[in-house]
């Protein structure tokens, strides 16, 4: 099948893929759109099944940049990188930078940054071979913390502040003694967790990898929960914070949540699935604004900025939501629906 019949193709601009053989090098580059700016988005590492799987998730993790940086009004366009492989098993130093040579091949088309799978360590190898990479360094952190290139910090306490507006705007009162079943306790799910805990929010945790949920139920009172489980819980909010689609057709018939919020790109399968969770009640944060955190941390370490402005841009992501479900109720439409449209609204020409 060509890539221009593709179901995610959705007018990509530039998709590009390459194999180098000494390093084991598979990877594939995916530039949605550029009408506000040069793409930019994250590099991850994953072992997907085969070629086709890979391909999917660049496509529509691509795609979700596009809307993302829309939405956090940024000058950026939307472009994503995948490497196929098991990051603790196959990653090797010669193979990141065959993948910064495959970066600077694209003469600044795509951008790269951070992702699952990779580390600020791995974009500086990268770095030594292109200079289309974001991340490596930094000079502010909304906290006020020593910053280190990372921007999964950035990324949870985005996250964090658009579970608070979607508990309050469903709920009417704050976290405390809220139910949160988090879905993956990654760079982000785990800083996510810890956010809630200081907010009086009781902990459900699930993880494929046994340090982060050990971590979390020693330090933050969370109960484990089986990955198989996480998403059936009888919780207030559901946070995914895995790999995406997470919600889909299967899992979204045992969902027992009020909210859906969480880091994870791409969570709904299909975009119908808002549909079906407006008509079980279920308010869903669109992933693509609530996961912002990361790339609105890069464009403040770009600029002449200061902690206290990456602060109050994040914040502004509980704004941002409040004015989609404030259209959603209006219009009596879907809250991905509604994000869709103020997100085009900005990057279509």
């Amino acid at each position: 099948m060509s890539v221009f019949d593709h179901i995610e193709f959705d007018e990509h601009e530039h998709v590009a893929f390459c194999h180098d053989k000494g390093t084991g090098l598979k990877a594939i580059i995916a530039v949605h759109n550029s009408h506000l700016g040069p793409a930019l988005g994250g590099c991850r590492m994953w072992p997907y099944a085969n070629s086709d799987e890979a391909l999917n998730d660049v496509l529509r993790l691509s795609k979700g940049m596009t809307y993302k940086a829309a939405m956090a009004n940024l000058n950026q366009g939307g472009g994503k990188a995948v490497i196929i492989g098991d990051p603790r098993a196959h990653k090797t130093p010669e193979m990141m930078l065959a993948m910064g040579r495959f970066v600077e091949s694209l003469s600044g088309k795509y951008i790269s940054a951070e992702d699952s799978g990779m580390s600020v360590a791995d974009l500086r190898t990268m770095a030594q071979e292109t200079t289309y990479i974001s991340g490596t360094k930094a000079n502010y952190h909304f906290a006020g913390e020593e910053a280190d290139g990372n921007p999964a910090p950035s990324t949870a306490y985005g996250v964090f502040t658009g579970v608070k507006a979607s508990v309050e705007h469903y709920f009417g009162t704050g976290l405390q003694g809220k139910k949160v079943a988090i879905q993956g306790l990654g760079h982000v799910g785990y800083r996510l967790a810890e956010h809630l805990h200081r907010e009086g929010a009781e902990l459900f945790v699930a993880d494929i990898y046994p340090e982060g949920i050990n971590r979390a139920k020693e330090k933050l009172n969370a109960k484990i929960v089986s990955p198989d489980e996480i998403l059936k819980l009888d919780v207030d909010v559901v946070a995914p914070c895995a790999m995406g689609a997470t919600i889909n057709r299967q899992s979204i018939s045992t969902l027992k949540t009020k909210v859906i919020a969480g880091a994870a790109n791409n969570q709904l399968e299909t975009e119908d699935l808002g549909e079906i969770l407006k008509g079980e009640g279920i308010l869903y944060a669109p992933d693509y604004v609530i996961n912002a955190g990361g790339i609105i941390d890069i464009y403040h370490q770009k600029m002449l900025s200061s902690n206290e402005a990456l602060k109050s841009h994040l914040e502004k992501i509980g704004a941002t939501l409040n004015e989609v479900y404030k259209r959603a109720d209006e219009q009596n439409l879907a809250t991905n629906r509604v994000a869709n449209t103020i997100a085009e609204e900005k990057f279509k020409i």
